[in-house]
């Protein structure tokens, strides 16, 4: 054994050698292979260059993410293609891939971090020529290295301990282990904050006595708190009373946006609608697209009726251009609709709804939350938004004010269907399912009468539901 820990240092200190001549120069490293009796020397060069992976842009006038989650770490190496790590916007969580065959040597950012788009994410060394496969099996430091120096897997030493399931330990380590066949979640570990030292190893494999190596510090137990000698409470620290939360993602996003879209001088309207010849249709289909595999809800109606009032009163489909002063009319009906999800509120939206049935509109819908409930929108799914609507009556609200989405128009929110007393054609009072509709709209280019006169036409498709089968796509 003292045998091969002397040619391992032997090894390590050439390593070491050519590694100083620099990423950018050839020279050649001798490598001891075998055992001391039987040694092959032979020589390898690697010409290696470091490049830095920007963030490239994403799309939808994106400037930073948050990263959300790492797939690879320092020392990994990647091919290209391979998933990096996942990032989140304002408005979807984007896969980043790689566009490099190499070995990662830095990450720029933490999880939970703000990444800027066109600024390096992470470095990789890229190989113009790769090493020999023979001359992989060079060996590492001596034992002072291990106490002092991080695995080159990446690990931050001072950082703590790793995911439970791992031992930390550097690679000379784990090949000692390796070729010993030893379990390195069996070696009692002496090192900064619970790592396996090579003298672990050695006392494991009894070459050396029990107890030559010392526990470090970091692993001494705490000592309780003495408890207080007075009766009297001590005094309340406000400040460790408070928790700092630091907005992200969609809740960072939202103050820009918020801010932006209160600029606009806006107006509301609110009327109420008897949907409750909608509530015996939407039960009559409810078994029939249950039976297609699709869930059906109130919403796919509500957006039909939205298309076709749209169609007649085309100005509520359509963006303000500031600069020009002018209204760009789209002919494509893409609304939005508010959905709640892990992230936070999001507004994606279903598109073309003019070209689209009932039942297509229900399952795109669909697909849009179960996306949203698994944080994999796309910035598609966000693109060329034209109108919206959201729905605060799953929640339990009856009356809201919406704040139109720049650069659009007008939105819609609707309230809590409630079963309430209404008088009937002759007179009668009889139960009804009402529910209240607030809209809201960007008073430089939008009307009252024109808000109006489209909320009568949205009133009576939802009042008479057959009159959305005439126009159905």
């Amino acid at each position: 054994m003292a045998g091969l820990i002397n040619l391992r240092r032997y090894g390590a200190a050439l390593v070491r050698q050519h590694l100083l001549g620099g990423s950018n120069r050839r020279q050649p490293v001798i490598y001891a292979k075998g055992s001391a009796a039987q040694r092959s020397l032979y020589t390898s060069a690697m010409l290696e260059r470091t490049v830095s992976f920007h963030l490239s842009d994403i799309g939808e006038g994106i400037r930073e993410v948050t990263v959300k989650e790492w797939y690879v770490k320092v020392g990994d190496v990647v091919e290209q293609f391979d998933n990096l790590c996942e990032v989140q916007s304002d408005k979807a969580s984007v896969t980043i891939t790689s566009r490099y065959d190499g070995k990662i040597v830095k990450l720029h950012h933490d999880v939970d971090e703000i990444a800027l788009v066109g600024k390096p994410l992470l470095d990789f060394d890229v190989a113009d020529e790769a090493e020999d496969e023979s001359g992989s099996s060079s060996s590492s430091s001596d034992s002072s290295d291990d106490e002092s120096k991080p695995a080159a897997a990446g690990e931050k030493g001072a950082s703590g301990p790793e995911p439970s399931g791992k031992v930390l330990a550097t690679p000379a380590v784990r090949r000692i282990a390796m070729e010993n066949k030893v379990d390195l979640a069996k070696v009692t570990a002496t090192g900064r904050n619970g790592r396996v030292l090579k003298g672990d190893v050695l006392e494991y494999l009894e070459v050396i006595p029990k107890g030559t190596v010392k526990p470090h510090p970091t692993l001494a137990k705490s000592q309780p708190a003495p408890k207080p000698s007075s009766t009297t409470p001590a005094p309340i620290d406000l400040k460790q009373a408070e928790t700092v939360l630091p907005l992200k993602g969609v809740a960072k996003a939202m103050v820009k946006s918020m801010t932006e879209a209160l600029k606009i001088p806006h107006f509301a309207y609110c009327d109420e609608v008897d949907v409750s010849k909608l509530v015996a249709v939407r039960e009559q289909l409810k078994e029939e697209a249950t039976s297609q595999g699709i869930k059906l809800t109130y919403m796919p109606f509500f957006l039909k009726a939205a298309s076709n009032a749209l169609l007649k009163y085309p100005i509520l489909n359509s963006s303000f251009d500031e600069a020009n002063e002018s209204v760009i009319l789209k002919a494509y009906h893409n609304i939005s609709v508010a959905m709640q999800t892990p992230q936070g509120l999001v507004v994606p939206n279903v598109k073309h709804i003019e070209q689209k049935s009932i039942l297509q509109i229900a399952t795109e819908l669909n697909a849009l939350q179960e996306r949203g409930a698994k944080g994999a929108l796309t910035p598609n799914d966000f693109a060329n938004g034209t109108f919206a609507l959201s729905n605060i009556g799953i929640i339990g609200g009856t009356y809201t004010h919406p704040v139109v989405m720049t650069p659009q128009v007008a939105i819609g929110g609707l309230g809590q269907t409630r079963v309430l007393p209404r008088f009937n054609e002759n007179g009668q009072v009889v139960p009804a399912h009402i529910m209240v509709v607030s809209w809201t709209a960007d008073h430089r280019v939008i009307d009252g009468v024109t808000m109006a006169s489209f909320s009568n036409l949205w009133k009576r498709y939802l009042e008479n539901p057959n009159l959305l089968m005439l126009g159905a796509k």
